[in-house]
């Protein structure tokens, strides 16, 4: 699934702060914009190039734009950085042309006030949700059923804080739409295996493996409006993993495995290997 570049407004995020000094990052991580017209030319001109949704980028803890500064604090960057919220013109005007090309629109939210700011504007997902502080707002619970949210969770990359475990607890509990998603491109690790990690952080704050294993498969078919994939099904392309153990026993059981079937094409064969094991 492709997004393009996250679209922030002038220092909005980590990607137009902390890489300001590196063109090349720069230019790749974020769409930088200051008015509803450069939203929606951007949203207009990513569509064009055919991506199949569109990622804003809206941060916590400061009311609006041009309100309190947000110190965005990572054990990466332990300083900090200072970030301002999307206006919600903005953010708006960006769901409203995303949806105008029959894109998915997806937010990329911290805090309570955030989510639900997206989420009021139209927001088809939330990217990471409510991570710096408890989610003590049932209502926004609520608020996610009623527009049929997907919560993205990314444990991998916001793991450090204490509050987001107990989080995706909650709204899986309730019964939101749950992607598994692994914000890959941020920091350590590498693709793919990030994706697993991600998965027994999942089942670690409280799902069950059966949920996550959905969360990875179906739930991530539905948020990329992908009805093709995501399940075994008659019509469905043939993307199967055939693992040596049960993964709904033990999610770690994900990373044993023996075949992989792409689009139903033998893709991947250890077989022979675990025999000789």
């Amino acid at each position: 699934m492709a997004t393009g570049c996250g679209i922030t407004g002038r220092d909005g995020h980590p990607a137009a702060t902390v890489f300001s000094g590196n063109p090349w990052a720069r230019e790749r991580f974020t769409g930088e914009v200051e008015s509803v017209q450069q939203m929606r030319d951007l949203v207009h001109h990513l569509a064009d190039r055919k991506v199949d949704a569109i990622k804003l980028l809206s941060e916590g803890a400061c009311a609006h734009s041009g309100g309190p500064k947000y110190l965005w604090t990572n054990p990466a960057f332990p300083d900090g950085v200072e970030l301002e919220r999307l206006p919600l013109d903005l953010l708006r005007a960006g769901i409203e042309t995303g949806h105008e090309r029959g894109l998915r629109v997806t937010v990329h939210t911290t805090q309570q006030a955030a989510a639900r700011e997206a989420i009021e504007a139209g927001a088809d997902g939330l990217e990471h949700g409510v991570t710096v502080e408890p989610l003590t707002d049932h209502s926004l619970i609520d608020l996610m059923l009623e527009h049929g949210i997907t919560y993205t969770p990314t444990l991998w990359i916001d793991d450090a804080h204490p509050d987001a475990r107990g989080n995706l607890k909650k709204v899986a509990q309730a019964g939101v739409h749950i992607a598994l998603g692994s914000d890959t491109f941020s920091g350590r690790g590498l693709f793919g295996a990030n994706t697993l990690e991600e998965a027994e952080l999942m089942v670690a704050a409280g799902m069950t493996p059966t949920q996550v294993l959905t969360a990875g498969t179906s739930g991530a078919a539905r948020q990329c409006l992908r009805p093709d994939l995501g399940t075994v099904a008659p019509g469905k392309r043939a993307d199967l993993l055939v693992l040596k153990g049960d993964p709904t026993a033990d999610i770690s059981n994900i990373r044993d495995v023996s075949i992989v079937i792409l689009n139903g094409a033998l893709a991947v064969d250890k077989r022979q290997e675990q025999v000789l094991q």
